[in-house]
């Protein structure tokens, strides 16, 4: 069993989680996401409900394009 591919893509992993760690500790996150026209935010007194629906959207399509041009170099 070859584990060779695993250790890649661990590696890669650990390599996105620092970036992403890095960019939350310094307090800029990830600039409009999560506040694109189209989340669903209803605020009331003692009540508030946040759908980023329209982030997720967008998150997907990005990843899909990654995968996608990821699976062409195989």
């Amino acid at each position: 069993m070859d584990l060779e591919p695993l250790g890649k893509f661990l590696i890669g992993a650990g390599i996105v989680l620092v970036i992403l760690g890095a960019l939350f500790v310094s307090g800029k996150g990830f600039g409009p996401l999560g506040k694109l026209p189209g989340d669903i935010r209803v605020e009331k007194p003692n009540f508030s409900f946040y759908f980023p629906i329209v982030t997720c959207i967008a998150i997907s399509a990005v990843l899909t394009l990654v995968m996608w041009i990821l699976s062409r170099f195989r």
